[in-house]
């Protein structure tokens, strides 16, 4: 899970600030529990746990569901927030409270790609098609799919861009959970992940391995353990003075290099040719992974003084 410090990330900061809910939270990392049962570990009662529960729930932290029991229905809490990352503004930056529009894409919603082996997707329930078979990425089932990867190639998303006229592009941020690709899982199996918008290459993370020996938070309980389970949150960040991923300029491409006006974006994943670290690529959606996110991009922006009712240009 990842939050920054607008007004957006309150709930879970209000959620965490309470003695009683870490203490649930401590609880549920041992494991799952029902109202009654935290109520009468803490010393409350089911009333006021029921409260408690409710407010993490709403901070994406907890997931309460109801199953049938003897005496009925009772209400079983589970932990589901692995890591939690603030991501703090940089000194220099612009306020907390700055305005942005986010725009989150399925990582299903490719439009274009050119891939080989080793490959495949899936949605939340399911494989899609068969394993190794680039065909099977043009299947009408594609747009549910929660998980892709792939060896060579690559994938591209086109991405509706809503600033106005009147408004002054000042970052971009996309945010994404990645790996590497490996047969099975290898947690040393570098690869070099290029990122290019609109026709520019903003720069290249190398992903350090194909993770698995541990369950994704999120990962679906038919999905198997052999393979890969999770990746790294990842954000690409586009400022006036370059790129950065986590803090760290991975090239001089500047906002300004972009061309942020145009209404639709185009963003692509592909591997590095020739590199010595061609490892592949593993785009983990919502209800995949640890983060249960889809790809997020933020556009941050300032807002000129005489306002237009003009959509983009």
């Amino acid at each position: 899970m990842k939050i920054d410090t607008t007004l957006q990330s309150l709930p879970i900061y209000e959620a965490l600030a309470s003695n009683v809910r870490l203490q649930v939270i401590n609880l549920l990392a041992r494991q799952e529990m029902n109202i009654k049962e935290l109520a009468q570990a803490t010393g409350l009662s089911s009333a006021i746990m029921t409260m408690h529960v409710k407010k993490l729930e709403k901070a994406g932290i907890v997931q309460a569901t109801m199953i049938p029991s003897k005496g009925g229905i009772k209400k079983v809490c589970s932990l589901v927030a692995g890591t939690i990352t603030i991501d703090f503004p940089r000194k220099g930056e612009c306020s907390p409270g700055r305005a942005y529009h986010q725009t989150i894409v399925s990582v299903g919603h490719y439009t274009n790609f050119e891939i080989e082996p080793t490959c495949g997707l899936a949605t939340a329930e399911k494989v899609i098609g068969e394993f190794d078979e680039p065909r099977c990425f043009l299947d009408a089932e594609r747009f549910n799919a929660k998980i892709i990867w792939f060896s060579h190639g690559f994938i591209e998303y086109k991405v509706p861009n809503y600033l106005m006229k009147n408004e002054t592009p000042t970052e971009l941020e996309i945010s994404m959970e990645i790996s590497s690709e490996a047969p099975f899982t290898n947690q040393n199996w570098p690869s070099d992940i290029v990122f290019h918008l609109n026709g520019v290459e903003v720069g290249t993370w190398t992903s350090t391995g194909d993770f698995g020996g541990k369950r994704g938070n999120y990962t679906p309980d038919w999905w198997w353990d052999e393979v890969n389970q999770h990746g790294l949150l990842k954000v690409i960040k586009v400022t006036e003075n370059g790129t950065f991923i986590d803090g760290n300029q991975i090239s001089n491409v500047s906002i300004h290099n972009l061309n942020t006006r145009e209404k639709q974006w185009n963003f692509r994943i592909s591997i590095k040719e020739r590199s010595p670290y061609a490892g592949g690529v593993t785009l983990f959606g919502s209800d995949f992974g640890n983060y249960n996110q889809d790809l997020v991009f933020k556009l941050y922006y300032e807002q000129d003084e005489a306002p237009s009712t003009n959509a983009g240009i």
